[in-house]
């Protein structure tokens, strides 16, 4: 367990043990401040952002802006090259955002540096649309608005 170097308190230790316990999804700072909350360790939000930054400063959490009107959200990574090669889902329903890991995509991302000379980041890349879970309670004719 990779952990940043200097002062640590009690409730640094439980936000980074949120983020670790929860390395498989991305996480916002209402998320982390409401688990504070209720383990009895709240924090103010300032605080909590000022933590993250430290942390995606050196290395341990990841940041995601996917676009201008919802926060960031946050991901533990026990290895960073692994997130840099894989894209993105977006869910438009429930907002819920996916790790892609797709051969098809990646033979398409070599096509498109090899032949047309622009080099996608991955890890940056978001499909928008929705996952299986909300699409199925979508009917044929709500998709056609």
């Amino acid at each position: 367990m990779k952990r940043e170097a200097g002062y640590n308190t009690k409730q640094k230790e439980k936000l980074v043990d949120f983020l670790i316990n929860n390395k498989d999804k991305h996480t916002t700072v209402q998320e982390i401040s409401a688990y504070l909350s209720t383990e009895g360790s709240p924090l103010g939000t300032a605080t909590i952002y000022r933590q993250l930054d430290k942390l995606v400063e050196s290395g341990v959490v990841r940041k995601f802006v996917i676009d201008g009107k919802t926060g960031a959200c946050y991901q533990y990574i026990e290895n960073e090259h692994e997130c840099r090669e894989h894209f993105h889902l977006k869910c438009i329903s429930c907002g819920k955002l996916i790790h892609l890991n797709c051969d098809h995509l990646m033979s398409i991302n070599k096509h498109i540096e090899e032949h047309h000379g622009f080099i996608i980041d991955p890890s940056q890349t978001v499909f928008y649309g929705r996952c299986a879970d909300c699409s199925a309670g979508v009917s044929e004719t709500d998709e056609q608005v």
